[in-house]
Order: structure tokens, then C-alpha cells, then sequence
């Protein structure tokens, strides 16, 4: 598959998971009461960052908005379509973000491969650098998206409870893996959708660490070690 079609599926993907995310609670038409439902749900997100899922309740939400309580009932019924509703909002902003990344690491991959020959020693430059790329991205995440991580954590665990959640999560992984599948081809790998399934898994642990360390700073010379190592095996670079 051309690196151009590629690129365009992983982003493709990302895209249509974002425009079909289907939330829950009471729809809105005016401007103004949107505004107020998405302020709920970034309050209601904030409150898991700092306190949990098991701290969402509408009237923690309601003072953390800064709305009456009246508000929160109002837009949702229950607190399960509250918690559904705030992780769908996560997954259609990540889809995005993630769409966006994705359209452009295609022009940096492309660039890549063309500088190599197909040799043993050009395969393992090019996993080596795919290696820093990805180090850098989990770095980023880490060091800027702290929060959204934790929150990302928290759904993950609330959704073995709750069918509505893990729905939402599985849509979210569905992202993650169709671009790793899509960059481990465009590469070279011979089992990209296997590789693609250990590569992420890597990464959301390096992610969990991360977290449980609550370092300013992330361990990158050994996220770089690790997933030098494993891109070497992908690609047969010795």
C-alpha cells in the first residue's frame, strides 16, 4: 500500500471516530446551551483528574462548572451518561488530535524511507529514528497531556464496569492500533497488525509508568532503548 493512502487511512480513521461519537445525554440547539453542556463535561473531566470517576457526582460537577445544580440534572439524567459523555468528548478531541498527527508523521515517514538503500544498515537507521519519534511522542504526551492521561486511566478502568464506557474505549484503542498498524507497514513490518498490538501495548505502559513516577521529567533513555530494541526485531536490523 502507497505511504499516501496509508497515511490518509490511519487519519481517515481517526476522523470518522470522531464525527460518529454519539453522546448520551440531552441534546442542544442554542449556542449558549452548548457552551454550558461542553462546560459541564470539562468540569466533570477535571473532577476525575483530581478525584476519580467514583468523585463525578452532579453536585461535585455542578460547583467545580460554577452552574447550579439544576444544570447538570438537566443535561443528564444520570451519572452514567454524565461519565459516558465527558469520555466521549475525550475521544473525539484525541481523535482529532490524533488525525492531525497522523497527516503529518506521513510526509516524515515517506522522507525517511526515501533516504534508505533497503540495506541491513539503512533498516536499522530507520529504527532508530522511528524509535526517537516515538520516545518523543510518549515524552510529549507525558510532559503536556499529564491530565488527560489520568483521565484516559481512569475511564479504562471504570469501562470493565460499565458496557456504555467500553464501547468508547475499545474506539479509542481502535485509533491507536489502526495507526500503529498503518506507520509498522508503511515501514516494512511483515506482521504489522501483530506488531502494531505489541507496539501499542508498549507505549500505554510507558505512558502508565510515567504516571506512577509523577517525574517532571520522563525516563527517556530507556523508553528509547526499549523501543529501539523492539523496532530492530520488527525489522530485522540486527
Amino acid at each position: 500500500m502507497p505511504p499516501t493512502l496509508v497515511s490518509q487511512g490511519a487519519a481517515g480513521i481517526a476522523s470518522a471516530v470522531a464525527e460518529n461519537v454519539q453522546y448520551q445525554g440531552r441534546k442542544t440547539a442554542r449556542q449558549g446551551s452548548e457552551q454550558r453542556r461542553q462546560a459541564i463535561l470539562d468540569a466533570a473531566m477535571r473532577v476525575v483528574v483530581r478525584d476519580g470517576v467514583r468523585g463525578v457526582r452532579h453536585r461535585a460537577v455542578a460547583a467545580e462548572a460554577q452552574v447550579p445544580l439544576s444544570a447538570t440534572t438537566y443535561y443528564f439524567k444520570d451519572i452514567e451518561d454524565l461519565l459516558t459523555d465527558t469520555f466521549a468528548q475525550y475521544v473525539a478531541r484525541s481523535a482529532d488530535y490524533m488525525a492531525k498527527l497522523w497527516a503529518t508523521t506521513e510526509g516524515v515517514l515517506r522522507e525517511l524511507i526515501a533516504r534508505g538503500d533497503g540495506s541491513l544498515a539503512a533498516r536499522a537507521r530507520l529504527a532508530d529514528e522511528i524509535a526517537q519519534m516515538t520516545a518523543d511522542y510518549v515524552s510529549r504526551q507525558l510532559l503536556n497531556r499529564r491530565d488527560f492521561l489520568i483521565a484516559e486511566q481512569a475511564f479504562r478502568q471504570e469501562a470493565l464496569l460499565c458496557p456504555r464506557l467500553a464501547e468508547l474505549v475499545c474506539a479509542h484503542e481502535q485509533i491507536l492500533l489502526h495507526g500503529a498498524r498503518q506507520m509498522l507497514e508503511v515501514i516494512g513490518s511483515p506482521q504489522p497488525e501483530q506488531d502494531a498490538l505489541v507496539l501499542t501495548a508498549i507505549i500505554e505502559q510507558m505512558e502508565y509508568q510515567g504516571l506512577l513516577r509523577q517525574a517532571d521529567t520522563p525516563d527517556d533513555g530507556q523508553m528509547l532503548a526499549i523501543l529501539s530494541r523492539y523496532l530492530h526485531l520488527v525489522l530485522a536490523a540486527g
